[in-house]
């Protein structure tokens, strides 16, 4: 059996689901998610805990097992307690503030960089160089990050850009020819 699959899933209290065949629907303090889950995959609720279980060992069973779990453990989590990724950013001059809902970056470009938020997320700044990306959905929060990152990626060279909380980059050397003069 998966091991992943296998481990109960414990509810916490102030938070309800709702198993509708193939549709779960998780709320809690935070708000409400809902997803759909592969038919085959049977998910119920035991004394305060969810339980996930498969009809056969057949691989693609094996590792929907799993992917439900952690995913219907993600919804528990996002709806009690919720998801944070930090994002830090490196660079001389390089600064990020909020006007209204929307992160302004300003990352060496000839203009800032807007970021609107989708629905359900929710930004931050700590001083200058911080940026807090919170939510419910795991996935979403995931995203958000990810998109704020990629408007400057670390720079392997000199270091500079967005990344995340203790995210370290490799720095690679300059050219070889430059220190030599022939």
């Amino acid at each position: 059996m998966s091991r992943v699959g296998k481990q109960p899933i414990a509810v916490p209290s102030g938070v309800s689901v709702n198993i509708e065949g193939r549709r779960v629907t998780v709320t809690g303090p935070k708000g409400e998610l809902s997803r759909e889950f592969h038919p085959d995959i049977a998910v119920r609720l035991d004394d305060g805990q969810l339980l996930v279980s498969r009809p056969t060992d057949r691989p693609e069973h094996r590792s929907l097992h799993g992917l439900t779990r952690s995913l219907l453990a993600n919804m528990v989590t996002g709806v009690s307690t919720g998801f944070t990724k930090m994002l830090e950013l490196h660079g001389v001059g390089y600064r990020a503030q909020m006007q209204g809902q929307n992160l302004v970056l300003q990352v060496g470009y000839s203009r800032p960089v807007e970021v609107k938020p989708p629905a359900g997320i929710i930004l931050a700044v700590e001083g200058t160089s911080r940026v807090m990306v919170q939510g419910m959905s795991r996935e979403l929060v995931g995203q958000v990050a990810a998109d704020i990152r990629a408007v400057r990626p670390p720079d392997p060279y000199k270091g500079k850009g967005i990344r995340y909380e203790g995210e370290r980059v490799r720095h690679k050397a300059g050219k070889a020819g430059k220190a030599i003069k022939h």
